[in-house]
């Protein structure tokens, strides 16, 4: 089994995640892409010690994207963002994650 810290690259703070969190304690991670559900739900159980409930993950294709834009660039190199794939991670009632220590 990989290391946790291995299978969650970052949490995803957004005003939707952070709306997900208040209404439906749901968090979201950028993970691994190697990684799958049971993982990732170890992952965030040994980290941060929260029972996790379910684990949806979805997987983003990089966009293509052009790096000179202009009427005076004449080498217009093309460029990809980079594909990741993201888990919404729900826990248990009552259990919650402190990403940011307040004071």
């Amino acid at each position: 089994m990989r290391d946790p810290r291995d299978v969650i690259v970052q949490p995803v703070i957004t005003e939707k995640s952070a709306r997900a969190i208040e209404e439906s304690n749901v968090y979201t991670f950028v993970v691994s892409k190697a990684a799958n559900k049971i993982e990732i739900g170890h992952a965030v159980e040994k980290l941060w010690d929260v029972k996790v409930t379910d684990v949806r993950t979805m997987v983003y294709a990089g966009k293509a994207r052009r790096a000179m834009m202009g009427r005076m660039s004449r080498n217009r190199n093309i460029g990809r963002r980079p594909s990741f794939k993201k888990a919404m991670v729900t826990l248990a009632e009552g259990d919650h994650i402190e990403f940011y220590e307040v004071g």
